[in-house]
């Protein structure tokens, strides 16, 4: 199976939620510059290693929405 992100996008993927944990995987994706199925591959793979974790949240715009929150090993590893 082919690496399809790199050390530098999970890197950048942490520092934005970091800032931002309210950002949907659209959003996520305009601001990486890729493609909405990458950056769920990105976001599943650091949920799998632990450094990020999804949780539901309630918003007008969405019902089932999720904020992304780096776990303290996601906040380490940033």
């Amino acid at each position: 199976m082919p690496h399809f992100a790199s050390d530098e996008t999970h890197y950048q993927v942490l520092r934005l939620l970091d800032r931002r944990p309210e950002l949907t995987q659209r959003e996520l994706a305009d601001e990486l510059g890729v493609s909405v199925g990458k950056a769920n591959y990105v976001l599943n793979a650091l949920i799998e290693k632990g450094l990020v974790k999804a949780r539901n949240f309630k918003n007008s715009r969405n019902k089932a929405a999720y904020a992304y929150y780096l776990t303290p090993a996601g906040i380490e590893e940033k």
